[in-house]
């Protein structure tokens, strides 16, 4: 049975130049390997040791994508590697097959969203009344499923965060504090109910799984193994689970590191 593996991107397998964490001296960082332009500018990020590992990884497990990204933003990143078949793009609203939005899955969430939680026109207005525009940058809907600021950090009250996932719990939703994004999405809105249709479509039966942030817990906990880099939302938190391993890379070594386990774990258990 193959190996399905389903790995966050931005700050997990992919880092913008602000998030590669290169402390080592200037003569021994590593060497890079741009996967992402946007408006004729390198936007991410990967070792050249990682690409190829994910190279490796393609041939051997099916690997998933698995992002908060829209389908439009996926669709920009160029990964070293076989195509993946399968992608999950805004958190589970979106399942991409062959590069495509599979219009069934789609229909299926949005109909759950609409049954369980607030509506996002709620969430907008609410985020558009409250937030202030001497930290905040830009406000955006994704995909009509979910929405976010883009804020000024060192700006940012942190008390502000808080108080919206309070406001946000109560209406169904959940908030997440990413680098200068601030996401509110809809609870039932998964990245773990997509990995799970994946693993029922091509009949995996051991599912492997990386993330960083708030997003990315339910992914992890409905892996049979995972691992989270050492920074991001949940290595702040000090977020565990029995089947996940906190590593302690940080930053583009971070993400070499979550390849070679996967590719580790993928080999031990294919004949």
């Amino acid at each position: 049975m193959p190996v399905l593996v389903a790995s966050d991107l931005d700050r997990t397998l992919i880092y913008s130049p602000a998030a590669l964490a290169l402390t080592m001296p200037d003569a021994r960082a590593p060497r890079l390997l741009c996967v992402e332009v946007h408006e004729s500018r390198p936007l991410s990020f990967m070792t050249e040791t990682a690409a190829a590992l994910l190279t490796d990884l393609g041939d051997a497990a099916v690997f998933v994508p698995t992002t908060t990204r829209t389908r439009k933003q996926y669709l920009r990143i160029n990964l070293p590697g076989p195509a993946p078949k399968y992608a999950i793009c805004a958190n589970g609203g979106h399942l991409m097959v062959d590069g495509v939005s599979d219009l069934d899955w789609h229909a299926r969430v949005t109909a759950r969203l609409a049954d369980e939680c607030a509506p996002l026109d709620e969430v907008r207005e609410h985020l558009l009344a409250n937030a202030d525009p001497l930290w905040v940058r830009k406000h955006r809907v994704a995909e009509d499923l979910f929405a976010y600021l883009v804020v000024e950090r060192e700006l940012l009250p942190e008390e502000w965060v808080k108080e919206l996932a309070v406001w946000a719990e109560n209406r169904g939703w959940t908030v997440s504090l990413q680098g200068r994004k601030i996401y509110a999405v809809p609870k039932p809105l998964t990245k773990s109910a997509a990995m799970r249709e994946v693993a029922r479509r091509t009949g995996a039966e051991l599912t492997l799984a990386a993330g960083d942030s708030l997003l990315d817990a339910d992914l992890l906990l409905a892996a049979d193994r995972g691992w989270r880099p050492g920074h991001g939302e949940l290595a702040d938190a000090a977020w565990t689970a029995p089947q996940i391993a906190a590593l302690p890379e940080r930053g583009v070594l971070a993400g070499e590191r979550i390849l070679r386990e996967f590719l580790r774990a993928t080999r031990n258990t294919t004949p």
